[in-house]
């Protein structure tokens, strides 16, 4: 994973999508197999908002940002004033602020369901789950105008051109359908566990040792 490479463009490169031009993992979740070694994400669960010949982005859906919470954030953004904490809509309330990657960690990215969209600013990933990176998007949901699901993450996960690829045939990654549930829902730190039940696998199934001979 290389924390310099760019996040690349939305709908350029699909060399090896479908006709439609899409393709690769975009809309996908990848999981990390025991084998990753790079601790920055062990037993993470990745969304991959965008994946082309140019390389890949994804935000981890599985890493609280610690002790930030969302009201404070919007304090700290001067969104919001202090004194106003207390009047904020549950849904800012209770955002969940994550650690989405090793890249730009100081902006906010937000993965949000369809119902709000910021034209030019809003990228339509896959089955009603968009990104947004303004501040625009925070705003509204201080005010009770944002999406009906979202999280923030700071900071995302870049993958330089072909390095993700080699990534999972080196059985670093597993890869899935996304849903709204894994990506939205609570209790974050039983997420990567969820992702694998989905693909019907077990987590004492996996050993340090898997795709080795």
């Amino acid at each position: 994973m290389d924390p310099k490479s760019k996040a690349p463009k939305s709908d350029e490169s699909k060399g090896a999508g479908d006709a439609s031009g899409r393709g690769y993992l975009d809309g996908q979740l990848l999981i990390a197999m025991p084998v990753m070694e790079d601790e920055r994400f062990a037993r993470s669960v990745i969304y991959v908002c965008a994946h082309s010949s140019e390389g890949a982005m994804g935000i981890i859906v599985n890493r609280p940002a610690g002790s930030i919470d969302f009201p404070e954030l919007l304090v700290q953004l001067d969104i919001i004033d202090k004194a106003d904490q207390i009047k904020l809509p549950e849904n800012a309330e209770t955002m969940k602020v994550l650690k989405g990657g090793p890249v730009e960690t100081g902006r906010g990215f937000v993965l949000h369901s369809s119902d709000f969209f910021i034209k030019d600013a809003t990228l339509p990933i896959d089955e009603g789950i968009c990104l947004t990176a303004t501040v625009d998007i925070l705003k509204a949901i201080a005010k009770g105008a944002g999406p009906k699901h979202a999280i923030l993450a700071l900071g995302y996960a870049g993958w330089a051109p072909g390095q993700l690829e080699t990534e999972i045939q080196g059985n670093g990654w597993l890869h899935c359908p996304a849903d709204p549930e894994l990506i939205f829902g609570g209790n974050v730190e039983e997420k990567y566990d969820r992702a694998l039940h989905k693909i019907g696998i077990e987590p004492g199934m996996l050993s340090n040792d898997a795709g080795h001979a």
